[in-house]
């Protein structure tokens, strides 16, 4: 299996200083076409998409937005201020035309187009991307951005430029400005957040929570090199069969999470996989504060407990490698690699199974939504325990309302994770105290701390050693069980052409439906 190169191989301080050449070669148009382009794209047609990772809760506001079906409708209809290169990670421009870091990396100068329209026609300004910011920025949001802004101290208008003071020095900056909920919205969405009105290469036609969305391409798009199909539609569909028949039978182009168990047979005839390294993981998670795992000792039993290997061959077919209980993977830059691997190890596990005072079953939820295999992969970490002593109660969730019912909710359950631009959103998204979707309810000063020093480290090999404790924390005091981390694997009709191998995030890092086109 083929892996992308190091996304940061610059270095942080010729990162830092090289962001305001990367903006001024941007003022002539977008860096780094994909390779897919050698190619020439078809224009027409209808692209239909059936997703896994949708549910009747879901709704149009990109500040709530989770799971993979609102991940790709957000990039159908918006755009976020800065991209990331497909094959590097490094930053692109997007609505932010340019930007320009202060000496010390604590104030961040962005130039905005300003060529650019919403879709109900009016221009976007300098105070829509202000207020958009602000709007995820606010304590009160409940935005699955905000742990993102903790750094933040000002988001202004200065002189029609879009100038972000931070507390302390932020060198990923622009790369944490590509976070998919960032989309900028006509007053930064304040009036009415779910109206899904952007600046993206698609307008929405239609919305049904949990079961479609379907969209039609923007005539008056201020790009020219995507959104090459007349429209788009998509449809939920959580159960994995479900998927693989349509796709099958023609009735969409392309599916995600393809189940590695029926890859050999799904490649057949007119399919085609599309197997894609990233930063994405399965895990389960174990809510902290919550008995019995307020007890870390029943943690470190469960992650002894499980077999990595059996649930990276046999769930996975191997389409990924073996995780160690911390969120960050080979892909990241500055990722630690000295941290000793944690196998599953029955002895160990029983010990501090003992030493918890833990008696009786644990109840593990699942369900086919958590992630390809998950059901599975609960069972096989319920006979892995059960050679520690442990009793692992297995309980299988309904897909529908699994990620507002279960996950971030239940103090144990299967889950999956996609990737992040860098470590630090990686950790402030889901790991610093304060974040909206802490889902293992880890909260700790000291890691926050750290992680607030890390960001504004310009000494690669400090920040290094910063985040390999973070790692090391996580990975002996955490609620994450981290078995593997996940090899995007999709599948699409032959006919479906340019497909964009992303290291940023699943289904093309959510942007399939810009990039794509139909032949035949």
């Amino acid at each position: 299996m083929s892996r992308f190169s190091d996304p940061f191989s610059v270095t942080r301080r010729g990162f830092l200083y090289g962001s305001a050449l990367v903006g001024a070669t941007a003022a002539t148009g977008l860096l780094s076409a994909s390779p897919a382009r050698a190619q020439t794209p078809v224009h027409g047609g209808t692209l239909r998409m059936g997703l896994a990772g949708g549910a009747s809760a879901d709704t149009l506001d990109p500040a709530l937005a989770s799971a993979s079906v609102m991940f790709t409708i957000c990039h159908c209809w918006g755009d976020t201020l800065v991209e990331s290169d497909p094959e590097t990670g490094e930053p692109l421009p997007s609505l932010a035309e340019s930007w320009t870091p202060s000496a010390d990396a604590t104030e961040w100068t962005f130039k905005i187009r300003q060529d650019v329209s919403f879709h109900n026609g009016k221009p976007m300004t300098i105070a829509d991307v202000v207020a958009t910011l602000r709007r995820h920025a606010d304590e009160g949001s409940q935005s699955g951005a905000l742990g993102l802004f903790s750094g933040v101290s000002a988001i202004e208008d200065r002189g029609g430029d879009l100038v972000i003071t931070l507390k302390e020095a932020n060198a990923d900056l622009p790369l944490v400005l590509t976070d998919y909920h960032l989309q900028i919205q006509p007053d930064g969405g304040t009036g009415d957040p779910n109206a899904a009105i952007g600046t993206g290469p698609y307008k929405l036609v239609a919305f049904e929570p949990g079961i479609r969305a379907a969209f039609e391409r923007n005539a008056d798009d201020w790009r020219d090199d995507r959104g090459f199909v007349d429209s788009v539609e998509i449809i939920v569909m959580n159960d994995t069969t479900a998927r693989m028949s349509a796709l099958s039978a023609g009735q969409v182009d392309f599916i995600n999470l393809v189940d590695p168990k029926v890859v050999p047979l799904l490649s057949r005839g007119n399919v085609e996989i599309l197997q894609t390294s990233g930063k994405g993981f399965y895990s389960f998670l174990m809510h902290c504060d919550t008995a019995p795992f307020d007890n870390n000792d029943l943690r470190m039993a469960l992650k002894y407990a499980i077999d990595r290997e059996a649930i990276l061959t046999q769930v996975l077919g191997g389409f990924g490698t073996i995780g160690n209980d911390y969120p960050v993977n080979a892909n990241y830059a500055l990722a630690p690699t000295e941290i000793e691997q944690r196998v599953f190890d029955p002895d160990k596990a029983a010990f501090h199974f003992k030493k918890s005072g833990h008696d009786g079953p644990i109840l593990l939820r699942t369900s086919d939504a958590a992630f390809p295999g998950a059901v599975d992969a609960a069972q096989l970490f319920q006979q892995s325990a059960a050679q520690a002593g442990i009793q692992l109660e297995v309980r299988r969730e309904p897909a529908d309302g699994y990620w507002s019912e279960v996950w971030n909710k239940q103090p144990f359950c299967a889950s999956y994770w996609g990737g992040r631009p860098t470590q630090d959103s990686r950790y402030s998204t889901s790991y610093v105290s304060n974040a909206e979707w802490n889902d293992t309810r880890f909260m700790r000063p000291d890691f926050d701390r750290m992680a607030v020093e890390a960001r504004g480290e310009l000494d690669e090999e400090k920040r290094r050693a910063l985040y390999r404790d973070m790692a090391l924390m996580i990975h002996n005091e955490g609620g994450l069980i981290l078995p593997v981390f996940n090899d995007y694997v999709n599948a699409g009709s032959r006919r479906l052409k340019g497909y964009v191998h992303d290291i940023g995030n699943d289904i093309s890092n959510g942007r399939i439906a810009s990039r794509v086109w139909l032949e035949g």
